[in-house]
């Protein structure tokens, strides 16, 4: 069976509603028996001060016959179930109820627990302390309020009393009241409540109906007309709006947009269709584009071989190149002006040696040899085997590491080039002063990050598209351009990102992001089972 949107609309704010109002209705209940709980008890405890009060002078003039008949009138008010009095020792001294003057009540009775607790005995209590709600013997619900009499000035010094001085109670007077009339007026309370909600579910649920008919089915029913003459192909009709400023206004009006685009894409379709061979010329140069790509990518592959090659062949003679000028230096008989000169040479000797080696790193793609390692610690012995150098002196190095930070799976040797070139860079670019901010942290549950943020000169922005480039450098003579280009590669053949944000005069934050060593894939395949 097929329920209509009204209906169902209807249907669940009514649902929603009645679970507020029954909420309502409960907790106003449950707050006005409460109230008249409070009444009543508090009704309780005034008729007792006043039964008190009233046979106070006729108690100081012992006349017991006449106080015991006031309470017995008292007890023959409407609600009034039960008075009794009890001495100080326990004893029933007077009750409505005859068969029970007398009895001796225990501490633990039903009017004495509320004084005497834990084997103390209060001498003032609460009200509420003092009260109790029970069932009588013939199943009605009554308030017990039981009222200490206390010894008054006016007692021990009465010539008819013997109470001393420092007896602060002289006995307990102990009345019950009827709380019929309390569940009278919460059930017609309750009554009212129910019909209430009834009356207001069904008025509610008509308006629903009846607004919901007017401002959303009939949008809906223009909508799918629509949508029905879209998919006949008319794409020359409209929506209706009728003015209106609503989500079912909105909702109209995107609806004519979707159908103006629609017809505007067909127009598209044709003349797409007519301009074939035009777009195939376009995408012909695309493709051209990301063939010549594919061929520098290829080129500096390539690059990389004859680096290599070149460099090992380079490295041999300057070996002994390097070898002989300094024996040459430890010649004792050299002039001042040669021995300068044999400086020059060893200088420029090791600087093509350091070119070599970067040309070697650079050329030689070693795979990783990975195992669990702490990135802070790969850090700390970075720093541990350069901090000393010269370029280091006037640099404040602040490490922040984070305490729980997760293991890597990593070529500790490689990470550790990483850092020293990443390092070396960042001090080289500090002209005199200033300060490196090294920094771990996590990056969700994917990555484990270390950051290095420097005060040097920072790199322009022209610049920045080119700092992992091989031979690019921003150092002049003095740099190869190969630090950073051997670290992107040693990171990405990690799995990793390397990252570079940098601004002129301000500084440069490089930033290395890895996979901890339980997403590792290379690490995940050596530790599964076979």
């Amino acid at each position: 069976m097929r329920i209509n949107l009204i209906s169902k609309i209807t249907i669940a704010i009514s649902l929603i509603l009645l679970i507020f109002m029954l909420l309502f209705a409960y907790i106003n209940i449950a707050t006005l028996k409460d109230m008249l709980l409070e009444a009543a008890i508090s009704d309780a405890d005034k008729l007792s001060e006043t039964i008190i009060k009233t046979t106070h002078y006729e108690m100081l003039e012992d006349n017991r016959i006449r106080a015991y008949e006031m309470i017995q009138e008292v007890g023959t008010l409407q609600g009034v179930e039960h008075i009794r009095m009890i001495n100080k020792s326990g004893h029933i001294t007077f009750s409505t109820e005859k068969g029970e003057i007398g009895r001796l009540l225990d501490k633990k009775e039903a009017g004495c627990n509320m004084c005497h607790t834990s084997g103390e005995t209060k001498e003032h209590a609460s009200t509420m302390n003092r009260s109790r709600i029970f069932s009588d013997k013939r199943g009605r619900q009554v308030v017990g309020m039981a009222k200490a009499i206390y010894n008054e000035k006016s007692c021990y010094l009465s010539a008819c009393h013997f109470h001393p001085p420092k007896q602060r109670i002289l006995g307990v007077l102990d009345i019950i009241v009827s709380l019929e009339n309390v569940r009278t007026l919460i059930a017609n309370y309750r009554n009212k409540i129910i019909a209430l909600t009834i009356v207001l579910l069904i008025s509610i649920s008509i308006g629903i109906t009846f607004f919901t008919h007017r401002l959303v089915n009939r949008p809906v029913k223009n909508l799918l007309k629509q949508t029905q003459r879209i998919a006949q192909g008319d794409l020359d009709s409209f929506v209706r709006t009728g003015g209106s400023h609503d989500e079912m206004g909105d909702l109209s009006n995107a609806f004519n947009q979707m159908t103006a685009s629609l017809k505007i894409a067909r127009a598209d379709l044709e003349e797409w269709a007519e301009n074939l061979e035009a777009k195939v010329d376009a995408r012909t140069s695309e493709i051209k584009q990301m063939q010549m790509q594919l061929i520098r990518s290829e080129k500096l592959a390539s690059l990389g071989t004859l680096v290599a090659g070149i460099a090992h062949e380079i490295n041999n003679p300057l070996t002994g190149l390097l070898m002989f000028a300094n024996l040459i230096k430890i010649n004792p008989h050299l002039t001042e002006a040669i021995n300068n000169d044999v400086d020059v040479i060893i200088n420029e000797a090791e600087r093509c040696a350091k070119i070599v080696r970067g040309l070697l790193d650079f050329a030689h793609e070693s795979i990783p040899q990975k195992k669990s390692a702490s990135l802070s610690k790969i850090m700390e012995a970075t720093l541990a085997l350069i901090g000393c150098q010269s370029c280091f002196q006037n640099i404040d190095i602040i490490q922040d590491y984070q305490s729980d930070l997760p293991l890597i799976s990593v070529d500790e040797n490689q990470i550790q080039q990483v850092f020293i070139n990443m390092l070396l860079n960042a001090a080289q670019s500090i002209s005199a002063s200033g300060s490196i901010y090294i920094k771990t942290y996590t990056e969700g549950d994917e990555y484990i990050c270390l950051q290095i943020t420097d005060t040097g000169a920072g790199i322009r922005e022209e610049d920045m598209g080119k700092v992992f480039d091989p031979f690019f450098t921003t150092k002049g003579e003095k740099g190869t351009g190969l630090g950073l280009s051997v670290s992107h590669g040693i990171i990405k053949r990690h799995g990793g990102i390397i990252e570079v944000q940098s601004k002129i005069n301000k500084g440069t934050v490089l930033t290395i992001k890895l996979l901890p060593a339980t997403q590792d894939p290379a690490s995940m395949a050596r530790t599964s089972p076979t």
